[in-house]
C-alpha cells in the first residue's frame, strides 16, 4: 500500500478512536457538536507545529488529556443559557473551547498573557465557527468585567487565583451552583486548600471518567 494511503488510514482510525472516546461519555451530542469536536485533533496538530501550545507527547492524546479533561467541568455544573464564564490562562483554549462546544448558549471569554497562544485560540475558534467565545491577550488583573464563573486549568494556586480574580465574579447567580471559581487540578491539594476551610469542594474526575489519566485529577469549586 502507498505510504500516503497508510497515513490516511492511520489518521482516520485515530480520529475515529478519539471521537469514540467523546461519544462514550456524551452520546447525545448534536451533529454540529460532533463535527466541531472531530476537527480539534487536526487543528491542534497543525497549529502546534507552528506554535507549541501543547507538549509534543500530549498532542496524540489531545482528546483525553485536554478535551475530555476540560469537559469534566460539565459533570459538576451544567451552565444555564446566558451564563458568562472567564477562562484565565487558557493556553491553547482549555478548558474554554471544549466547554464552548458543549454549551453553545453560554458566553466564554478566554484570556492569556502570552499573545501567541491567543493567536492559536482565535484560529481554532474561527475554524470551528464558534460564536460564543471572545478571546484577549491580557492578564486577569487587566480584565475589569464581571462573570458568573472564573475557571482555570493549573494556572496558579487557588489562593492567588482568588486574589486576582475575585473582582470579576458577579454577586447574583443563575446556575445550580452559586457563582465562584472552578479549577482543574491534580495531586494532593490538602495544603493548597487548607486556607479555605470547609468552603471549598473537591470532585475527583475519576468518579466520571474511567481512564487511568484521571486517577489523580480533580475539579475544585469555591463559591465567592
Amino acid at each position: 500500500m502507498h505510504e500516503s494511503s497508510l497515513m490516511w488510514l492511520f489518521e482516520t482510525s485515530t480520529r475515529y478512536r478519539l471521537m469514540k472516546l467523546i461519544q462514550k461519555y456524551y452520546p447525545k451530542l448534536t451533529d454540529v457538536q460532533l463535527a466541531q469536536f472531530a476537527q480539534l485533533p487536526d487543528l491542534y496538530k497543525e497549529w502546534n507545529e507552528k506554535i507549541n501550545v501543547i507538549s509534543r507527547k500530549d498532542i496524540d492524546n489531545l482528546m483525553e488529556h485536554h478535551v475530555l479533561h476540560s469537559l469534566a467541568i460539565s459533570e459538576v455544573i451544567r451552565f444555564k443559557d446566558g451564563t458568562e464564564v472567564l477562562d484565565v490562562g487558557t493556553g491553547g483554549g482549555f478548558p474554554g473551547i471544549p466547554l464552548a462546544i458543549m454549551f453553545p448558549n453560554t458566553q466564554f471569554t478566554l484570556i492569556d498573557s502570552i499573545g501567541k497562544k491567543i493567536k492559536v485560540v482565535d484560529a481554532v475558534v474561527e475554524a470551528l465557527g464558534l460564536e460564543n467565545i471572545k478571546s484577549y491577550h491580557q492578564r486577569v488583573q487587566q480584565n475589569k468585567n464581571k462573570y458568573d464563573f472564573v475557571m482555570s486549568r493549573a494556572v496558579t494556586n487557588l489562593q492567588e487565583l482568588v486574589k486576582i480574580s475575585r473582582k470579576n465574579i458577579k454577586k447574583e447567580g443563575k446556575n445550580g451552583l452559586p457563582n465562584g471559581i472552578i479549577c482543574l487540578k491534580g495531586g494532593d491539594l490538602s495544603e493548597e486548600l487548607r486556607p479555605f476551610d470547609n468552603n471549598v469542594a473537591e470532585f475527583p474526575i475519576a468518579d466520571y471518567f474511567e481512564e487511568p489519566f484521571f486517577e489523580t485529577k480533580k475539579i475544585v469549586y469555591l463559591p465567592i
